[in-house]
């Protein structure tokens, strides 16, 4: 298969969070048959990553087999490829497997692959890869940097807030205590902060992502909860202190997600960027120094439509394939 054949057939196996084993079964299959000694390992109960060598690898191309729901199949014109997780990431990992294909026809050793299971949703899978032995020097993380080499990356804290308030008749709002408005009322004073600024990475940035609560139209509300997410450019625990300064009493704060910042090794000659998202690389420290870099973009990730280009996809098979044999030579 070409990179665009093997583009289609990664799309064409679901993988979204959770149900990553069928891919990582046609992983392990393909890795086999081009000569890797491949290893299964059980992030949890079938959902395996994959880690597969030539010799003892000093170099390590990484990536995510999950995608976010739902399932987008496949289809193409004659500059793009669409389809869940096209850019994110099984364009990349179809680049990643045709450099490490050009790799061993030159005869080279001593590189490995790993690919993991849940980095969109907590990044399960790399923090139990993160557990094998390996001598790796350098990482290379794939997810869609626009064909540049990111030298930072946003961290990440996910909170959810929780207000209790008293049921009560609607008509005598007076005897209870509406849980809705204790939360909006946080959420407002938590939009008005002036969040944490980086010089390199930019703004803090804060989604409310959900609002649940109540019970019914004439019930004053007894519960409610919004889950956050916050972009990261200082440090989670100084976050964590704002939140909470504004937060007071009026409501309960459980962190079910957090990583901080991430800054990443540099190759001359490479177009450098930073990008506002997480990726695996805060939980994969035990790999050595972490590179981020891909193709496609991040802001076709996640939607309806989303793509990447043949040319660029094309491309990455052999900046991968350098980006490789450059930092074999460093270590």
């Amino acid at each position: 298969m070409n990179v665009f054949e093997l583009t289609r057939k990664l799309i064409s196996i679901p993988s979204i969070s959770g149900d990553e084993k069928a891919v990582a079964e046609f992983l392990a299959d393909y890795l086999r048959a081009a000569g890797f000694d491949v290893q299964l390992q059980e992030a949890e109960d079938d959902r395996p990553n994959v880690y597969a060598r030539r010799g003892e690898p000093h170099v390590v191309l990484s990536t995510h087999t999950d995608t976010v729901p739902p399932y987008v199949e496949f289809r193409q014109d004659d500059d793009f490829i669409y389809g869940r997780g096209a850019c994110d990431t099984k364009g990349i990992i179809a680049a990643m497997l045709k450099a490490a294909e050009a790799l061993i026809e030159a005869s080279v050793t001593d590189f490995g692959m790993l690919f993991v299971v849940g980095e969109e949703a907590g990044s399960v899978g790399a923090s139990q890869a993160n557990k094998i032995p390996n001598q790796s020097r350098y990482l290379i993380n794939g997810e869609p940097t626009e064909s540049k080499l990111a030298l930072g990356s946003k961290g990440a804290l996910r909170a959810i807030l929780r207000a209790r308030g008293r049921a009560a008749h609607s008509a005598y709002p007076e005897k209870g205590k509406s849980a809705i408005n204790m939360l909006l009322d946080v959420l407002t004073d938590l939009r008005q902060v002036d969040w944490p600024r980086d010089e390199a990475l930019g703004a803090t940035t804060m989604n409310i992502g959900m609002i649940k609560g109540g019970v019914a139209a004439n019930v004053i509300p007894p519960n409610a909860e919004a889950e956050l997410m916050f972009r990261v450019v200082t440090n989670n625990e100084s976050l964590k202190r704002v939140i909470e300064t504004v937060a007071g009493t009026r409501v309960e704060v459980e962190y079910t997600f957090a990583c901080d910042p991430v800054f990443t090794e540099e190759i001359d000659g490479f177009e450098t960027t930073v990008v506002a998202f997480t990726t695996d690389i805060p939980a994969l420290t035990n790999w050595g120094k972490p590179l981020l870099f891909g193709p496609g973009s991040i802001l076709d990730a996640h939607t309806p439509g989303e793509r990447i280009s043949k040319a660029e996809v094309a491309a990455a098979v052999e900046t991968y394939k350098e980006m490789v044999l450059s930092l074999k030579a460093k270590s």
